[in-house]
């Protein structure tokens, strides 16, 4: 992983951006001394959101067996009433 400070991103945006696009490597951005932000590729965004949306319905899915659920009509009703 690389840091970089934000004026070093500013002096050189198009390098950093293809050394996360092409080279693969995370930027981390940082202000005053910390870390604020990761510049990474897309395809690694993509796969993070995808593990994200997959932790989100295997939650779901223990929800749903442990019971902790509401039945349908009750479930429209909040929605409706929201």
């Amino acid at each position: 992983m690389i840091k970089a400070s934000i004026s070093e991103l500013k002096a050189g945006l198009s390098e950093y951006i293809n050394r996360a696009a092409y080279g693969k490597e995370r930027i981390i951005i940082m202000s005053r001394g910390k870390p604020k932000a990761v510049m990474i590729d897309i395809e690694t965004l993509e796969r993070l959101e995808t593990l994200e949306a997959e932790q989100s319905f295997l939650r779901g899915w223990q929800e749903a067996q442990s019971g902790d659920t509401l039945p349908l009509d009750e479930l429209w009703t909040d929605v409706d009433a929201a």
